[in-house]
């Protein structure tokens, strides 16, 4: 490879001249500049913009690392991140964490050593010390999909709590009393509040949280949702729910295609409801009902705030940016219910 040195030699000027022309080429006359690029197209030469840049101590990249990378909730908020990032000049290194604490920790160490400017992240608990140690490092932090720890943080989250109410709330008024939810691990954030926003949504009815049937599940995916079914279908009749509110799409679809094997149908028999709206849910063989979330839109503010940071460090103040959900009604809850 052609160094540095190399270019230097060729048009017979110092390493720091040359130096000089690539970041700071108003301190160059106009005959110097012109030999020295003379001699790097000769040669071939091409500046080490990585190395430059953490010499300065600081990269062109920024790390975004999510619960699951299978899960195109996060693809789409990935390429809310990557349009917004891209124009700027920054490179995205895109983590899965696969939600797994030791995971997550091995790449945020990664992530550190890159010495990148900044990390996008969907935490997976809430042991808030690895984020600090990000920031007493400089660098930028983003909490992506849930509120952050402190104000400290800049974060870009939706209402989950309210998505839940909107879900619940729903199946309530379509006549349904014993409603079952499946989701987890219960440590997501997410999880729990989407399931506490169902028990408010019941007890504004005038039901108790006993009506909000809880089936918790090891992972938010399409197997956990095929699993959870033949625990529904094991209880007794009497106690068997009829409607079912998932924590997100994928273990929605999941239930969906556990219960169409067992021949039960929705919505008449069991009605069901997810949260994301991916895409993937007005496309199933039932579309489904599914609370919708701003997907690319988280991406694109989460960018948006780091790169404030990054560019104007002074006058930066961070932000806590919530977006309110929206529910998507499709065939898989449009059925009246009322049990005889």
């Amino acid at each position: 490879m052609v160094s540095i040195k190399d270019v230097a030699s060729r048009a017979g000027v110092s390493v720091g001249t040359v130096s000089n022309v690539l970041n700071r080429p108003n301190l160059v006359s106009e005959m110097t500049r012109s030999r020295v690029r003379a001699a790097i197209n000769e040669l071939g030469f091409v500046p080490n913009d990585a190395a430059r840049h953490l010499r300065r101590g600081r990269g062109r990249t920024l790390g975004l690392v999510v619960l699951d990378v299978a899960n195109p909730f996060f693809t789409d908020i990935a390429k809310g991140v990557d349009d917004t990032t891209g124009p700027a000049g920054m490179a995205v290194i895109f983590c899965n964490s696969n939600g797994d604490i030791a995971r997550e920790g091995r790449y945020l160490d990664l992530l550190e050593e890159q010495r990148v400017q900044g990390v996008l992240i969907t935490p997976v608990g809430d042991d808030n010390a690895r984020l600090d140690r990000l920031r007493s490092r400089g660098i930028l932090v983003v909490v992506l999909d849930r509120p952050a720890p402190s104000r400290d943080f800049c974060s870009v989250s939706v209402d989950d709590r309210l998505g839940g109410e909107l879900a619940v709330r729903h199946l309530v008024e379509a006549g349904h009393e014993q409603i079952a939810f499946v989701g987890g691990p219960w440590r997501l954030e997410q999880v729990s509040d989407r399931y506490h926003g169902g028990v408010k949504a019941l007890e504004e009815a005038g039901l108790g949280a006993d009506n909000l049937r809880r089936l918790d599940t090891p992972s938010p995916t399409v197997a956990a949702g095929r699993d959870a079914v033949s625990r529904i279908l094991g209880l007794p009749r009497s106690a068997r729910p009829t409607a079912i509110f998932c924590a997100n799409d994928l273990l929605a679809l999941g239930v969906l295609q556990g219960l169409t094997r067992q021949q039960i149908r929705v919505p008449d028999d069991i009605a069901l409801v997810g949260y994301d709206d991916i895409e993937f849910a007005a496309a199933a063989a039932v579309p489904l009902t599914s609370v919708r979330q701003p997907r690319q839109q988280l991406g694109r503010s989460a960018a948006e705030l780091i790169l404030d940071e990054a560019n104007n460090p002074d006058g930066h103040q961070h932000r806590q940016v919530v977006f309110e959900p929206e529910l998507v009604v499709r065939e898989s809850s449009q059925h009246s219910f009322r049990r005889d």
